[in-house]
């Protein structure tokens, strides 16, 4: 059987990284970790062909020579999966879906003919088993949490790997926390379980064998969910692997809780690890009950930030406006804070309620919600109608948007970072392709932007104050560059409207849906 895997396009926002990419001659930023992992359980025998509609486009070939097409995505991605689905029913394909997409609304999507509806290590054997001997099910959901200690090594070769930023793997599912608005815990349990060590070296010595040198995202909602299992097992072969196959350098997702931790800072520091994204949403302390971020009550949040900035780890930060105890001076603070952080990656949204989260139940029952949200946190929209009021949200919004992208903040944010930023541990080398973006990043923002001043103010200064970090300059200088013309777009045209699907009640529906584990 031959089994096509299609990833629907992301559209251009905050995470899309589009102008950036330009600038490093690549395509997409992250390739489809869980469709790659789902070909690893497929039977061997199996034919199988990878499109990733962000990196190339879907061919009359690649249907002829499918006999099922695999299809996985997210909320954002809703409207491209609909296209697909279209199309691959005018060819007479066998249609599956799974992912958060189909977990959290499979009902939605009439044209599939199955659905893999929780974690995949469970399910996707016995889906193939069934559909070898013509017996498959229209559904197809696990009732536990998947065994990570089962999960097989992606098959990178499906890949054009030159055609990503980065690479993904993931060590890690489930987070101990239960913040309102987030449906990690809802999805993926509040008992991390992790993959073993072993099972995170091989993953990225095949990555090695496949070529790839370049920078690699751990996936996890919160790498240190377990810390005994990452403290005592992860980073320790981690860092021994970083002495034999070194330098590379990794990032990913954390609580804020990690600066409480020298330890554990200096652990992953010399395992590689220089950047973390962290979900600050807010400094204002009611706010943060309102959500249940228990994680960040109690602490001096602009100390963390900069304990974590001084190990040598860059922290990028998500920012939510909106919450009911949110007023028109909550705007002026979240800047306020953005700017003196020195966060350069601040992701700001309006407070959205994503299905299966405890947020949009409670919403629900106060007649608060507008319809589904879009999948983007970045969009300028929201779902739900604020205490505010959704124009003065909206309005808010914007000013805030446009006084932390302005060029003249972005590039003080950028000095005000590296004035802090302690030298990583581990340092990547500057590579060919690091040199050519390089070069087109003078062309691009030095000379035809309308940041030119900005950007050559900022490596003149770099040079002589902090020359070490001037490819971290460079890099956030570019990345920057996307973030501003997002901002562009968001405040220059009306945001989406929240999307309204069959009776209200679908809402409730896909809160009890999504409380079930998703796929990779």
């Amino acid at each position: 059987m031959n089994i096509l895997l299609v990833y629907p396009p992301f559209p251009k926002s905050f995470w899309s990284f589009t102008y950036a990419l330009e600038i490093y001659h690549r395509k997409a930023l992250l390739p489809p970790l869980g469709l790659l992992t789902a070909a690893a359980l497929l039977p061997a025998h199996w034919g199988k062909r990878l499109v990733d509609l962000n990196v190339r486009e879907l061919t009359d070939d690649d249907l002829q020579w499918a006999d099922c097409v695999f299809v996985s995505g997210m909320g954002v991605q809703r409207a491209p999966v609909m296209e697909i689905a279209t199309r691959c029913r005018r060819a007479g394909k066998r249609l599956v879906g799974g992912g958060p997409l189909f977990t959290a609304g499979y009902s939605l999507f009439q044209d599939f003919d199955h659905f893999i509806l929780n974690e995949a290590e469970a399910l996707i054997p016995q889906f193939a088993a069934d559909l070898e001997n013509h017996c498959a099910r229209r559904i197809y959901r696990a009732r536990g949490n998947a065994n990570l200690k089962q999960s097989p090594t992606p098959l990178w070769n499906l890949l054009d790997i030159n055609q990503y930023a980065v690479m993904g793997i993931q060590y890690s599912r489930g987070c101990p926390y239960d913040c309102e608005f987030c449906n990690v815990t809802a999805m993926l349990g509040r008992n991390p379980r992790t993959k073993t060590p072993a099972q995170i070296l091989a993953e990225l010595d095949s990555l090695r064998a496949a070529g790839w040198t370049g920078r690699i995202f751990f996936v996890d909602d919160n790498l240190i969910g377990h810390r005994p299992a990452l403290k005592n097992e992860l980073l320790p072969a981690l860092i021994d692997w970083q002495q034999r196959n070194g330098p590379v350098t990794f990032c990913t997702q954390a609580s804020i809780n990690l600066a409480d931790d020298p330890a554990l800072m200096d652990q992953m520091t010399r395992a590689g690890f220089d950047c973390v994204f962290v979900g600050i949403e807010t400094t204002d302390p009611a706010a943060l009950t309102e959500c249940g971020k228990s994680q960040n009550q109690r602490r001096n949040i602009l100390d963390s930030v900069k304990i974590l900035q001084r190990a040598g780890i860059e922290v990028q930060a998500g920012f939510i406006v909106g919450f009911d105890n949110d007023t028109q001076a909550t705007f002026g603070h979240q800047a306020d804070f953005i700017e003196e952080s020195g966060i350069v990656t601040a992701m700001v949204g309006q407070l959205q309620a994503p299905p299966g989260t405890r947020l949009i139940a409670r919403m629900w029952r106060e007649g608060r919600l507008r319809g589904h949200s879009t999948g983007d946190n970045t969009d300028g929209s929201t779902n739900i109608i604020p205490t505010m009021g959704v124009e003065a949200l909206r309005d808010g919004y914007k000013s805030l948007l446009q006084r932390i992208f302005a060029p003249d903040a972005v590039y003080r944010r950028i000095r005000t970072f590296l004035r802090e930023f302690g030298t990583p541990r581990i340092r990547r080398k500057v590579s060919a392709s690091d040199w050519a973006a390089f070069f087109r990043s003078l062309w691009m923002l030095g000379i035809l932007s309308d940041e030119r001043f900005e950007y050559w103010r900022l490596l003149l200064w770099t040079l002589c104050m902090r020359p070490r970090h001037l490819p971290a300059a460079v890099r956030l200088a570019v990345c920057s560059h996307h973030y501003r013309r997002i901002m562009q777009q968001q405040v220059s045209r009306p945001p989406p409207e929240p999307l309204v699907i069959g009776e209200p009640m679908d809402a409730a529906i896909d809160v009890t849906v999504s409380r079930t584990p998703v796929t990779v």
